[in-house]
């Protein structure tokens, strides 16, 4: 056909697919011109399924050159060596090569340089197949039937008097299409084969060492196992295939130094891989080295050995773990101890886990655990005397550290050794912990992190962490999930934490389908690509290997990693709990079962390794080590709380432990030094950074404020956070949008509104040798973050850690930390704690939930005696009542008094916790504004603030006397000014609610004679500081005199709707004594009924302050009800 009858034929063509088109004219097996200008692509025109395809040559051409790359050469180089045995030199040009990405092994016209010179024979062959060589004729006819280039191509035989006549006799292998495909489809089967095995191996593996329940709540086996030889056909594959060899991909370690393997070896490799005591998890992490590194370490034959020294440690550790459990037993059979019988690998899991970090380079391990096996850890891992261990259990001996205490296994310890496996100096230690499951997870964190911080270990190769916990904890616990999130944040992160999991298939009485939705309790680790390695506990030397692994994972990647380990509780949830009621068959089971020691040691001495008389004198040798410790504990008459510190802090204590002294210095600042700051805060101190304009406007009201010699609140914290800088106190605040602060008022970090992510603290920027200062968004959590920053205070006492509230009201997820960590945690552990807790606070019409930070529980929680009067004639009353409480309250009023409490809680010479209730409107109040003179040297912090108005000049005239705390003041002082009464009414501010300053207290009410007492507050009769300054007050003046509230009766919201309708503004106060409210016998039809609660509120209402201010009959009304 000639080009124009091509053009002329090419009426009615379309479309079809890639380089094809559909013709209703063109004759089948005819060869056509592409009708397009310019174009020299010939077209060969095929019959497909009734109608007439068109396709272009070049196209074919293309896949001629192409198709050898998709293809593996593996299935090339088999085509050959199965279908061409009598060609050897096509074997020789394609290597059995394990890379399915490597280039066709062939003769140097199949390569790309070649093409035009292959593309011009083919444009021949099409014409005339006769007019090219015979072996071009038959190498296109393999193409064209399918074939792959490597095996389409055949050798031409040397010339030699027979080469003619046999070339003659060549023919293509269009016939062997078929075997092709079926090859190339057995070997994608078997790789399936062991992709399935990768990714669901683990849901077959011999996990339970009771034999009678799956560690995963799924008990089928995917049907893409091959637990049968009948589940071949799955594949495609039967019986007749488990002898044939396949080439194995890059993905699987199975064949060790051979690259193919016959499938029935394939599958007995993965199955001693993935199914035996091991499972592994690791498919879903999105990292090809991380995937490949771990198939390694499970694939590999032969990989998990052990020398006959390895081993015998390993069974000397497992005796202690086992013979210690016996001995408290048999000494304290009635008394709980939370044992570890059933997990007893546990203790060899740690140190090989310890041994293995420490040879990485780790010198300090930081770990958490709850309360089973915590003795035997401490004993055997921790290493602690276990005369001290022996002692907790003699209930006739007293502390004689000042505190509660608390349960034996709850405590903690710290200890410094040498490893011996490695020869090197170790740090160890166990935080204390609650009967909370799981929460202290967060503060060892953030005592890993602090303490990475401390040394400048960036990448966590010195200082690591291990948690321990329980499955079922570990399941449904929320914290767990919180603790997860923060591993990679950069603020947070401890680049890697081991967890182990004690899985004891139970949870107290709750059996682990009752007890998770998840097939394991350990998926939650998924959400940060944790690779999860399940082992059964009977099996030491599987465990063993495990931990190694784990160990050497977080070393290698520094990232989470959890080892499973699925064992079984002997015993009830405690020794005296009676498993039996609720889980019968399984306790059935656990009484015949021998122990793991047991076990091992007959394995050992079958093995040759030790012999029974060598065994025996190892259990001799460590019960002669428990008795001589329990002769040494009888010789204790005291228990030494602080001997079970887990964060000691050298040198800040004396060495008995107390404080060097018992003063405070001053914490003002000369005012070079506030101004400096000052500057600094009021200007950006880097070149070509471009700040948002309103932060602008925002500086240069600092700047204004500065040259005035006067601070705002964010101003003050600024100067106290920078004086203590320069002093050389790591500061850090972390919270949820703390860098800028939620009320826009903080602005440490300025953000470059030209290039993305620059940013600059200036903060960073105030003085040449400065200590670090970290302020951290941190992620949407409070009892995650907020422990985390108390483990991050307990590393030590020179740091000032702060975490800030979105809102005051948001504390309350974080309430396991506060009422079990902060509020109690030097009583029961003596273990001393500076955290500062921001919480704003302000009934200010926000709704109920952006409100009220609670400040009720907080001081209900307060240790102090509101009906004892303490010594007030005592040396330091005020610094020996900060020793002696729980916890500082405050609610200052004043930047200025913000300011000193913040220095003070560092130049105190001890640490407690410290709760501030921070304000929201006052931040920009242009009444809440302190001058320098009130900061400068000299000055202190002032726990209460005294009327200094006309009311002060004239004590005697006074006839009320208001007490209060935070902004109401300001509502206060502007009533009394409207209404004329600076004379009459004279307002006391409690700055330092608790410790409660009875002294100070007892001044003012002295002060004014006359004076009738009242207390005033914004919150509702049963929130609020009411409830704990009554009594307090009452104690001061020795109940001389009523004590009554001001504000609403009771309500269960903290705040009311963010808009008052005028009859709420203007309903009749209700102004309560203690004891019944005197509105209740004189009950007017619009009031509420007694002990029904008032409409929400937004604080003081103006009828309210007036009544408080100028009613002249409220005093007659309450002494009518007689002294309260």
């Amino acid at each position: 056909m000639t080009p124009g009858h091509a053009h002329r034929a090419w009426a009615g063509l379309r479309l079809h697919g890639r380089g094809c088109v559909l013709t209703p004219h063109a004759e089948a097996g005819s060869r056509v011109w592409c009708p397009g200008v310019g174009c020299r692509r010939l077209i060969r025109v095929e019959l497909s399924r009734g109608q007439t395809v068109v396709r272009d040559v070049r196209t074919r051409m293309f896949h001629l050159r192409t198709c050898a790359a998709k293809l593996r050469p593996l299935t090339a180089s088999q085509t050959v060596k199965t279908f061409s045995q009598n060609r050897p030199a096509a074997a020789r040009t394609l290597g059995q090569i394990r890379c399915f990405t490597a280039p066709v092994a062939a003769e140097p016209f199949l390569s790309g340089t070649s093409s035009n010179y292959v593309e011009e024979m083919y444009y021949a062959w099409l014409e005339n197949p006769k007019s090219v060589h015979k072996s071009w004729d038959i190498f296109f006819r393999n193409t064209n039937a399918g074939a792959p280039p490597g095996t389409a191509y055949q050798s031409p035989l040397p010339l030699s008097p027979g080469s003619l006549s046999a070339m003659a006799r060549a023919q293509p292998l269009v016939a062997a299409q078929p075997n092709v495909d079926k090859l190339v489809e057995d070997h994608l089967a078997v790789q399936s084969l062991i992709r399935a095995y990768q990714i669901r191996g683990h849901h077959v593996a011999q996990l339970d060492p009771l034999g009678i329940l799956d560690a995963d709540l799924d008990s089928s086996v995917p049907a893409d196992i091959i637990s049968s030889t009948d589940k071949l056909g799955f594949y495609g594959l039967d019986e007749s295939d488990l002898d044939k060899v396949f080439h194995l991909p890059t993905t699987t370690f199975i064949g060790g130094q051979e690259s193919a393997l016959p499938l029935r070896e394939i599958i007995r490799r993965l199955e001693m891989a993935y199914c035996q005591h091991i499972g592994v998890e690791f498919m879903f992490i999105n990292d090809l080295e991380q995937c490949q590194w771990i198939r390694q370490k499970f694939e590999t034959p032969g990989i998990m050995q052990f020398t006959n020294e390895e081993k015998r440690t390993l069974l000397a550790r497992l005796v202690r773990s086992t013979r210690f459990e016996d001995f408290l037993q048999r000494k304290w059979s009635s008394e709980k101890r939370f044992g570890l019988e059933g997990c007893e690998v546990l203790i060899p899991a740690l140190k090989t886990i310890i041994d293995k970090s420490s040879e990485n380079g780790v010198d300090y391990v930081i770990m958490g655990m709850p309360h089973r096996g915590r003795l035997n850890v401490l004993a055997n891992v921790i290493r602690k005397e276990l005369e001290q261990i022996f002692c907790q259990f003699d209930s006739k001996l007293e502390a004689a550290d000042e505190g509660s205490g608390d349960v034996k296994y709850h405590l903690g310890m710290y200890h410094r050794r040498i490893n011996r496996v490695t020869d090197r100096n170790i740090t160890l230690s166990l935080v204390a912990n609650p009967s909370h499951l799981e929460a202290a997870d967060p503060v060892v964190m953030g005592k890993t992190k602090a303490e990475q911080f401390y040394c400048g270990d960036t990448e966590g190769k010195k200082v690591m962490s291990i948690l321990l916990h329980g499955d079922a904890a570990f399941a449904g616990q929320g914290i767990v999930y919180e603790t997860f999130h923060l591993s990679d944040l950069p603020s947070y992160t401890t680049h890697g934490t081991v967890h182990v999991v004690v899985n004891n298939q139970i949870g107290f009485t709750t059996d682990p389908r009752m007890a998770r939705s998840s097939p394991y309790p350990t998926d939650v680790a998924r959400v940060v690509n944790a690779p999860i390695f399940h082992v059964n506990s009977d099996d030491p030397e599987a465990v063993m290997y495990v931990c190694k692994v784990a160990a050497e994972w977080r070393s290698t990647f520094h990232k989470d990693v959890v080892v499973d380990l699925v064992c079984y509780r002997r015993n009830g949830h405690n020794e005296m709990d009676e498993p039996m009621f609720t889980q019968p068959l399984m306790y059935k089971q656990i009484r015949k079962q021998k122990p793991v020691l047991q076990k091992y040691a007959e394995l050992l001495v079958s093995q040759g390794v030790v012999n029974q008389p060598e065994y025996e004198e190892e259990i001799s040798k460590y019960d002669k080590i428990c008795e001589e410790a329990f002769t040494r504990s009888k010789d204790e008459k005291i228990l030494h709380i602080k001997h079970w510190l887990d964060s000691p802090w050298p040198g800040f204590f004396t060495l008995d432990g107390q404080p060097r002294s018992m003063t405070c210095p001053s914490t003002g600042l000369t005012e070079d030094i506030l101004t400096h700051i000052g500057n600094v805060a009021s200007s950006v101190p880097v070149e070509n950074f471009t700040i948002h304009g309103g932060l602008s406007r925002i500086l240069k009201t600092r700047g204004e404020l500065v040259k005035n010699r006067t601070v705002d609140w964010a101003l003050a914290e600024y100067m106290a956070f920078g004086s203590l800088l320069k002093e050389g106190i790591h500061i850090r605040l972390s919270g949820q949008d703390v860098e800028r602060g939620t009320f826009s008022h903080r602005h440490h970090v300025l953000h470059d509104q030209n290039v993305d992510k620059k940013t600059c603290i200036p903060m960073n920027h105030l003085w040449p040798n400065q200590a670090p200062y970290t302020v951290c968004n941190s992620s949407l959590s409070e009892y995650g973050v907020l422990g985390f920053e108390l483990g991050f205070a307990m590393a030590s006492p020179n740091a000032l850690v702060l975490w800030e509230a979105q809102f005051g009201d948001f504390h309350n997820t974080a309430q396991c930390i506060i009422d079990q960590f902060i509020c109690p945690g030097q009583a029961k552990w003596v273990r001393q704690n500076g955290i500062v807790l921001l919480l704003p606070h302000g009934m200010e019409g926000m709704g109920p939930e952006h409100s009220s930070a609670r400040p009720e529980r907080f001081l209900q929680m307060c240790n102090d005696d509101p009906d004892v009067l303490p010594n007030l004639e005592e040396a330091n009353f005020d610094i020996n009542q900060l020793y002696d409480c729980n916890w500082v309250v405050v609610n200052c009023s004043t930047p200025g008094n913000f300011f000193h409490v913040l220095r003070r809680q560092i130049l105190l010479p001890f640490r407690k916790p410290l709760i501030i209730f921070t304000p929201k409107s006052l931040l920009r109040h242009p009444e809440a504004r302190t001058n320098f003179d009130e900061m400068l040297s000299g000055t202190h912090f002032q726990r209460v603030i005294p009327e200094d108005g006309l009311a002060a000049q004239n004590p005697e005239n006074v006839k009320r006397l208001l007490f209060c705390t935070g902004k109401v003041y300001y509502d206060l002082t502007r009533e009394r000014k409207a209404r004329g009464m600076e004379e009459q009414v004279a307002i006391t501010r409690i700055e330092q609610l608790s410790p409660f300053p009875f002294d100070l207290l007892m001044q003012e009410v002295q002060k004014y004679p006359n004076a009738e007492l009242a207390w005033c507050q914004e919150e509702h009769k049963n929130q609020g500081y009411y409830d704990y300054v009554k009594p307090r007050l009452r104690t001061t003046i020795n109940r001389a005199k009523p004590v009554w509230c001001v504000r609403t009766g009771r309500a269960a919201a903290g705040a009311g709707p963010s808009v008052a309708s005028p009859s709420r503004l203007l309903s009749p106060p209700q102004v309560c004594r203690p004891g019944p409210c005197r509105r209740s016998s004189h009950r007017q039809q619009e009031d509420p009924p007694h002990g029904a609660a008032a409409p929400p509120g937004h604080g003081l209402r103006p009828g309210r302050l007036q009544e408080l201010l100028v009613d002249s009959a409220w005093a007659t009304a309450l002494h009518s009800h007689g002294r309260p």
